[in-house]
């Protein structure tokens, strides 16, 4: 029987194995496998929501094992170690709690053909300091890691008394989607934590909260009015933004920017850039200059027919469009084309013998960008449309726009049903709980 593997449970790789259980795993055509290192998955572009505290992960996670039981997969808990492409194996470390113990026996895992969704990491360009001192949003851990670090920093200062330097400077480099999202985030935790007597500080005083960004404006995908109206609905809410401003050095308690410039910072969020983990490095295939690797338009890797990529870790470019931009839409059309090219390709044999069918190519179709500016109003474009226009959008109908984005997700993965009660569980949570983590 062949076997799919999928390294990677991010929102390319989750619905990849959904879909696939469901047309091959269910009929006993295939084999497939998810593979991931974390036992539940979490819509990455909502990491923001977590690291702000509005976001309890563990009541909107997916348990990779349910899900898989429900579709028609396997689910592996584990670490890719290393890829024998030529034997076409993987490596797999199974990944243990504290309590479970004891080195993890590494265990061999064929394939005939690996999918990898492996998503990106943190860029740090080299700057010094900078993977020392600073926090990232890779993932669940280190978005609650910062949320608690947020939090410790606002009662610290509480305990100051609002003295000169018990301010909490927040630095956030990086003036993109994430870094403006999670700006806009944290100025109402700052007042939900005082509302709630968490601290006693002015949030409007107290918590400073900066975006450094290098380029000229605030969301450079956005056409320059949204970004301008970015800019202007941030700086309304108290949030410094120094646009032209490079990052030079980072300690751990200051980041150094061009000209000698300094500033204070409690804690710094970098937000500047991806890059395709380290691990891609080592499977012998060719990598763009951001270290992901380089697929063709059937999005098989250019070295390997029966290793194929998604998602931010792999880099496609199109000859008229050009290289498609690691965001989750990009993610989810390369997970509904994979399914359907697959499935076309390992179709059931007809008359005892496999009726091969050629891989098509894949085109991606932007359909527009939406930026949260909050829990009500967000900024973006979208595109589209019949004659292919260009609509901008703000406010609180953007924002509307911007949570069906988290209901779309929900539905390739559960269906209309199961996402409508899940929706209709979260608005009830909401009603009946603090609008911040309290702890």
């Amino acid at each position: 029987m062949q076997s799919i593997v999928i390294v990677g449970g991010g929102a390319g790789g989750l619905e990849l194995a959904t879909r696939l259980g469901d047309t091959l795993g269910r009929k006993g055509q295939a084999r497939v496998i998810l593979v991931d290192r974390s036992p539940t998955h979490f819509w990455k572009p909502l990491l923001h929501t977590v690291a702000s505290g509005k976001r309890d992960p563990q009541v909107y996670q997916i348990e990779y094992s349910a899900q898989a039981a429900a579709h028609g997969f396997t689910f592996m808990h584990a670490e890719l170690r290393s890829v024998d492409r030529a034997a076409r194996t993987l490596e797999l470390a199974p990944c243990l709690s504290d309590e479970e113990g004891g080195a993890p026996a590494v265990r061999v895992q064929g394939y005939t053909t690996l999918v990898l969704a492996l998503g990106a990491v943190t860029n740090f360009y080299g700057v010094p300091g900078a993977a020392e001192h600073v926090c990232t949003l890779d993932n669940v851990r280190e978005a609650k890691g910062f949320y608690r670090r947020f939090f410790g920093a606002c009662v610290r200062a509480s305990e100051g008394g609002g003295k000169e330097g018990s301010a909490v400077n927040v630095v956030i480099v990086g003036g993109g989607a994430t870094g403006v999202e999670l700006a806009a985030e944290l100025g109402y935790s700052a007042r939900a934590l005082a509302k709630y007597k968490i601290h006693t500080l002015d949030p409007a005083r107290d918590v400073r909260i900066t975006i450094l960004e290098r380029g000229p404006r605030l969301l450079p995908h956005l056409p320059l009015e949204q970004s301008a109206r970015a800019e202007a609905y941030l700086r309304s809410r108290g949030i410094e933004i120094c646009t032209g401003t490079g990052v030079t050095q980072v300690d751990a308690d200051r980041v150094h920017m061009g000209e000698g410039t300094v500033r204070p910072a409690s804690l710094t969020l970098w937000a500047a850039g991806v890059e395709g983990p380290a691990i891609v490095g080592t499977l012998g295939l060719q990598l763009s200059r951001m270290r992901q690797i380089m697929v063709k338009a059937t999005l098989q890797s250019v070295d390997d027919p029966n290793v194929f990529a998604i998602g931010d870790c792999a880099s496609f470019v199109c000859p008229v469009k050009g290289a498609a931009p690691p965001r989750a839409q990009v993610a989810h059309q390369q997970a509904v084309f994979l399914a359907k090219s697959l499935a076309r390709a390992l179709a059931a044999p007809r008359g005892g013998k496999r009726a091969a069918q050629p891989l098509h190519e894949f085109s991606y179709r932007d359909y527009g960008s939406l930026v949260s500016l909050g829990p009500v109003a967000a900024v973006g474009v979208l595109l589209g449309g019949a004659f292919g226009s260009k609509l901008p959008v703000s406010g609180g109908f953007a924002h509307l726009l911007y949570g069906l984005m988290y209901q779309k997700h929900l539905m390739a993965l559960h269906g209309f049903v199961r996402a409508a009660a899940v929706t209709l569980a979260d608005w009830l949570r909401k009603r009946i709980s603090p609008s911040v983590k309290l702890h």
